[in-house]
């Protein structure tokens, strides 16, 4: 049975003894779903009576389910927590010349909300959605799957984001070009063999066709101007001459430029030669090159032809919005038992159930994870182990990652990543910017106190080998970059302090962290291409 508390049962067998027929027989139904753990019984039932008037039925559904006007969270922050920051202080704004690669792009925002327990969870609905053209997303599978998009031709997207892998890589700092293989089993080859890791985790694709996407990538690079939402924002400034069909297709334009992902080092192949000598515009520029080779194909200029209904030279944007459409068929998730419970279509099991109430309330999980994609799209320094090559290099020479304050310029935003969204959470480790976690119940606890996880963190991340790498882990002993984390950390714990949670509770948390898998997104929708216009391998 739930663990509610006595006086909310008593309550619940006062008010069927007392109300009149037809809501206490709600009532009734309702309390005998809650014992069976049935919570969409109950819910439907309690709502039921709610709506006939009787206010304390309505009081019950704020006590137990969390929604409504009598929604009354029992860990309310305290003045102190709730109280607004002072705005940070900004640079001015700086424009970013059209041809300079990675160009920090610095922008003016209102100042941080401040953090406020939600009241009631959000699922997800087609509507939420933008559609999508299946005969551009099957054209997209195969550019997704194909390594002709990287410098070396040895690397595709589907390579750090593939299907059978929960749309990652399975690992915590993969290897891009120069490298073969799947996952942990992945490993340096050939004469442009890689020769370090990519510096951040491979984030997971899930539900990126949404509407509501505003950022993307853990540092939020690519993002839609705050002043302007049609516009958006990128490390190359305004691609208003491309016509792109979303933020996603956007983003799929940067992997391609990066030199450990994609590109390849200066010297191996053109593209990274062009990328290292900041020509990434034009035709000899490393976008219109790649559009050259595509188009050079067949089977692409001729798919494309089909699909347009006319023959013309192929555009890196339409590459993009290809590939963007079939991420956001392949890699959606809104039918999870979550979302079916949201929908009135199912029930939670009890511990899942009780996990809801505790990431809605008393954990204060959705103060960060909130909304129905359950992130609120923000940055926040959560203190995560610094491990790996680090994205930057200070004047000193040591490897980090400052995160969203690289592109922003803004102290204020020092180590601070996207909040994750999490539909297929369990399935999609290794967990972090970096990784650092293989275990999720890990990556919790140190959710509750990361200043304290940094002291007691044991290095458990999954790394393919790689003898030419820096020590994965050697940042962990530099008391400067260590105490900056701390410091950042320190920071946003004095907004959001987590309280206390007990095993037990701990467990009923990643019960509800399970409800939030699809299995049909997870068995993969079109899935890996047989062969390829290019007549190169797609990977399985």
């Amino acid at each position: 049975m739930p663990r509610f508390s006595i006086n909310v049962i008593a309550a619940a067998v006062s008010l069927g003894i007392s109300a009149p027929n037809a809501v206490a027989q709600s009532l009734e139904s309702g309390f005998s779903a809650l014992e069976r753990g049935d919570f969409a019984t109950a819910y439907r039932a309690m709502r039921e009576a709610a709506a006939q008037g009787d206010a304390r039925a309505a009081s019950m559904m704020g006590e137990i389910f969390g929604v409504g006007p009598y929604a009354r969270p029992s860990e309310a922050p305290s003045a102190s927590q709730t109280a607004t920051p002072a705005a940070p202080q900004l640079r001015p704004e700086a424009a970013v010349p059209a041809g300079r690669l990675l160009a920090p792009v610095v922008i003016r925002r209102p100042p941080p909300r401040p953090f406020a327990v939600p009241t009631r969870p959000e699922g997800l609905i087609d509507d939420m959605f933008a559609p999508v053209d299946l005969a551009l997303a099957e054209i997209g599978r195969d550019l997704f799957f194909d390594p002709v998009l990287s410098g070396n031709k040895d690397v595709s997207c589907a390579t750090c984001h593939h299907p059978t892998l929960a749309s990652g890589d399975g690992v915590s700092l993969g290897l891009g070009t120069g490298a073969v293989g799947l996952g942990d089993d992945r490993s340096p080859t050939g004469p442009y063999a890689a020769a370090e890791r990519i510096p951040r985790n491979a984030p997971a694709l899930w539900n990126l066709g949404a509407r509501d996407i505003r950022v993307l990538f853990h540092d939020g690079r690519v993002e839609r101007d705050p002043s302007n939402p049609a516009a958006v924002l990128t490390p190359q400034g305004p691609l208003e001459y491309m016509a792109l069909d979303s933020i996603l297709a956007t983003q799929a334009l940067f992997p391609v430029l990066s030199h450990a992902e994609m590109a390849g080092r200066a010297g191996e192949n053109e593209i990274a030669t062009a990328v290292a000598q900041e020509r990434i515009h034009g035709d000899t520029g490393a976008w219109g090159l790649l559009a050259a080779r595509v188009d050079a194909l067949d089977g692409y200029r001729t798919g494309f032809a089909a699909w347009r209904g006319q023959d013309a030279a192929v555009g890196i944007d339409e590459i993009a919005n290809a590939i963007a459409a079939f991420i956001s068929h392949e890699f959606r998730a809104n039918d999870t038992a979550f979302d079916r419970y949201m929908r009135e279509e199912a029930a939670l099991s009890p511990e899942a159930g009780e996990g809801m109430r505790l990431f809605f309330g008393k954990a204060r999980c959705a103060e960060c994870h909130s909304g129905p994609l359950l992130s609120d799209q923000r940055f926040h320094a959560m203190g995560e182990p610094p491990i790996g090559p680090g994205k930057e290099r200070d004047s000193h020479g040591y490897t980090r990652d400052i995160g969203r304050a690289a592109f922003t310029l803004d102290r204020s935003d020092a180590y601070a990543f996207r909040t994750p969204m999490l539909r297929n959470v369990v399935h999609s480790g290794p967990w972090g910017h970096a990784g650092a976690f293989s275990d999720l119940r890990d990556f919790l606890i140190h959710h509750m106190d990361p200043v304290k996880g940094l002291e007691r963190y044991s290095p458990q991340a999954v790394l393919p080998q790689l003898a030419s790498a820096v020590q994965d882990y050697g940042a962990l002993s530099n008391r400067m970059q260590l105490g900056a984390v701390k410091k950042a950390a320190a920071s946003t714990m004095r907004r959001y302090a987590m309280p206390a949670l007990s095993d037990a509770e701990i467990g009923m948390i990643l019960a509800f962290l399970d409800a939030l898998s699809d299995p049909a997104s997870l068995d993969g929708r079109l899935g890996a291409p047989d062969t390829l216009p290019s007549g190169l391998q797609p990977d399985r």
